[in-house]
């Protein structure tokens, strides 16, 4: 049934090249498609829809692209908070959003949703310097509009790739920095040959040390498209990816080590029943501190994906696209572990010197292998008072778990790679969605989106049957537009989105759905020097997956449950120009992040909390970029942040507090223009943390309930871990453009 459900799909994709598009005015063509921004176009918003948003478009991003990623690059936009666990933005990284983590952010590149379907996270380091291949990228916060994938719970972000060049270029660029950084490529594009057809690509590579102790990182990348283009076809293939060895940094750094406190390194020491060798670790090391000294304890993986897009301008009204895509997944997570039980992996007992052994030293392999496919489609219809868009799509993904020991050093009835777990998991995802903007006069205009999803999940377990869930959602949107004058801009819309748990939810219990009603008020004002937006939101929740604050055995964040909860903000960004020179760029994000009657166990009573803070939901959270361009080579750009006290649980515990850090980062770019075969070198400079403050950006918080330290009383005791990020360091670069 699912598979004639999808080929349905296809054939009636391709006889109508379903796709969507905006159309926008060229003053010397007239009313023309810009076929390249197709391929966004069904997902993305501007301030005609109800939609609160940010857009990033290549032009910013370059200053800063010297091998940092992606959601680093993001970091100043509104609302948006980042970390990264080597401490210096390369390797893994994340982004939260309004509090929500990078789970309920939904991504999608050119229209294909890139969310992993089962864990619904985005994992940056499989494609390395995807930024130098990224024309333009808009974050809508909230639900925003529908779009492939996952629901957003808490923001969408939409990608597009480069666009086709008609001319020909080269570039060649090399950075280098704090930590060994070392980032070299090499861009290309044949333009327009025969003015139909465009060949370009990339080749990345980028090596650091970074921050934090051997939290090294090797990363591999490659983008190559293929591009047929006529005045109303614009087809394009690409195959782009990256493969990624990280040393693991996920464990964190006791707060008694990033304070230098002798005493309670001694007593975490205890608590923690930490070997010789790992206490002698924590002594001799300080807020770099890595718990992991075993030299391969790294994750090894690889990511491949394949597109192919069909846009088309069928007539002066009616734009369609049909996109294809595939993902290959592949690579392990090798961990060394000590004394772990015979049981884990099947081996039988055996006797050593005559004594009985049941556990061992040994190293294992945990791997992934994963197929992830199908299409996305959409139509456009545009008029002088009705923008209309059918859309949808069906994506399959399947996926290997499976776990190999490569070595022990007690083992019985065991061969070299013998699978010690080996599950499977299918997921299928259809939604089908539309999209309308009616103008009922020159100053209203009603916004309505209709989608339905239906997901459904099979997985196995370690032992038996993980998951077997369908999931039917209906998520529909409706908002109103009122423009006050040329300047002024109001909007008001409501939006429902529900969510389907991931594995790591099932893994940890018995999750629900999660459902969430947003609204949002906001008003944007534009003029030659002035451009402000400001909005109001409601973000009220029913059995949201909130961070526990804990993660697994291999660092992923763990999710439970909460019932009611709500998310209320106001939220101002503004692009303020002074003079012909200078501009300024702040933003402010305040909110209040509540559990509603938070139920907890502590020393084995049920007690109610009443409302406490979502996990990970700082209240403040505020950016500025100060920029300065005197002369049209140079351009020099003052950036801060500043995110206020945050809870890693939710339970209001003193032991979670993530305290309030700023950043301050310098950046400097000058073009040197030529005239010859070499057409420009573009020298950049970042400096980042230029006041070398002490930022810890990120933790994890537990809890488990415990009978030995005072025998028969149940007593609850509660651990952290903190992430340290580098303090002053910096990063230069230069790019050759002929």
């Amino acid at each position: 049934m699912k598979t004639s459900i999808f080929t349905t799909l296809a054939l009636c994709s391709l006889a109508v090249s379903l796709n969507a598009q905006n159309q926008q005015q060229d003053t010397t063509q007239g009313t023309k498609v810009v076929l390249d921004e197709v391929l966004v176009s069904a997902v993305r918003v501007t301030k005609e829809s109800p939609v609160t948003f940010s857009d990033l478009d290549k032009e910013e991003i370059a200053p800063r692209n010297l091998g940092q990623d992606i959601p680093i690059l993001m970091n100043f936009l509104p609302a948006v908070v980042t970390t990264s666990d080597a401490g210096a933005g390369i390797g893994y990284t994340g982004i939260r959003v309004r509090g929500s983590d990078a789970t309920r952010v939904n991504v999608t590149i050119n229209g294909i949703p890139y969310n992993d379907a089962e864990s619904q996270g985005t994992f940056w380091v499989n494609m390395p310097d995807f930024a130098s291949s990224t024309q333009s990228l808009q974050l809508q916060r909230g639900v925003g509009t529908s779009t492939n994938g996952a629901g957003a719970f808490g923001a969408s972000l939409n990608m597009l790739t480069d666009a086709f060049s008609e001319d020909a270029y080269g570039h060649i660029s090399s950075s280098f920095g704090s930590f060994n950084t070392l980032r070299n490529n090499i861009k290309f594009s044949t333009g327009l040959m025969n003015d139909h057809v465009e060949l370009s690509g990339r080749l990345s590579r980028i090596t650091s040390d970074g921050y934090i102790d051997r939290a090294s990182a090797e990363l591999d990348s490659y983008f190559l498209q293929g591009v047929y283009k006529d005045d109303n076809t614009l087809v394009k293939a690409l195959l782009f990816g990256g493969h990624e060895i990280t040393y693991q940094a996920w464990y964190g750094t006791p707060l008694a080590r990033i304070n230098n406190d002798e005493e309670g390194i001694e007593q975490f020491i205890v608590d923690n029943g930490l070997t010789e060798e790992q206490a002698e670790n924590l002594r001799n090391s300080d807020r770099r501190y890595n718990f992991y000294t075993y030299e391969n304890e790294v994750d090894n993986y690889k990511q491949d994906h394949f597109q192919l897009h069909w846009n088309e301008q069928l007539d002066a009204n009616w734009n369609t696209n049909i996109a294809l895509h595939y993902t290959k997944g592949r690579g392990f997570f090798e961990q060394f572990r000590e004394d772990d039980d015979f049981e884990t992996y099947g081996f039988e007992p055996l006797v050593v010197n005559g004594e009985e052994v049941n556990t061992t030293d040994l190293i294992r392999r945990r791997w992934l292998d994963n197929d992830f496919y199908g299409t996305v489609f959409s139509a456009n219809y545009q008029d002088e008072n009705l923008q209309l868009i059918l859309g949808g799509g069906y994506n399959i993904y399947k996926g290997d778990h499976f776990g190999e020991v490569i070595w022990a050093r007690f083992a019985n009835n065991s061969e070299y790679r013998d699978r010690y777990y080996d599950d499977t998991s299918t997921k299928t995802d259809l939604n089908l969605y539309s999209k309308a903007i009616y103008k009922l006069n020159d100053q209203w205009s009603l916004f309505g989106d209709l989608q339905y999803r239906t997901v459904g999940y099979e997985a196995n377990g370690e032992d038996t049957g993980l998951v077997d869930d369908t999931f039917n959602f209906f998520n529909p949107k409706a908002g109103l537009t009122f423009d006050l004058n040329k300047n002024n801009n109001f909007y008001f819309s409501y939006a429902r989105a529900n969510r389907e748990p991931n594995r790591n939810d099932y893994e940890n219990g018995n999750p629900r759905p999660e459902r969430l009603n947003d609204f949002e008020l906001g008003w944007r004002y534009i003029n030659p020097s002035v451009q402000l937006n400001t909005n109001v939101y409601y973000m009220r929740y029913k059995d949201q997956l909130v961070l526990t604050g804990e993660l697994n055995d291999v660092g992923a964040p763990l999710r439970a449950n909460v019932g009611d909860s709500y998310r209320l903000g106001l939220e101002i960004d503004a692009r303020f120009s002074l003079g012909n020179k200078w501009f300024l760029q702040p933003n402010v994000a305040l909110s209040s992040n509540k559990n509603i009657d938070f139920i907890f166990q502590r020393d084995g009573e049920i007690q109610n909390l009443g409302n406490t803070n979502i996990a990970y939901s700082p209240n403040v959270v505020a950016g500025n970029i100060l920029g300065y361009m005197p002369h049209a080579n140079w351009q020099f750009s003052l950036l801060s942040k500043y995110v206020s006290e945050q809870y890693m649980g939710n339970i209001d515990a003193e032991g979670s507090i993530l305290e309030a850090y700023s950043q301050t980062d310098l950046n400097i770019q000058y073009t040197w223009q030529a005239n010859s075969f070499i057409k420009s070198i573009v020298f950049s400079g970042l400096v980042n943390n230029i006041f070398d403050q002490d930022i810890v950006s990120n933790g994890f918080f537990f809890t488990f309930d415990d009978d030995s330290i005072n025998p028969g009383t149940v007593t609850t005791v509660e651990g952290a871990g903190f992430y340290p990020q580098a303090g002053i360091n910096f990063l230069l670069g230069a790019t050759v453009n002929f």
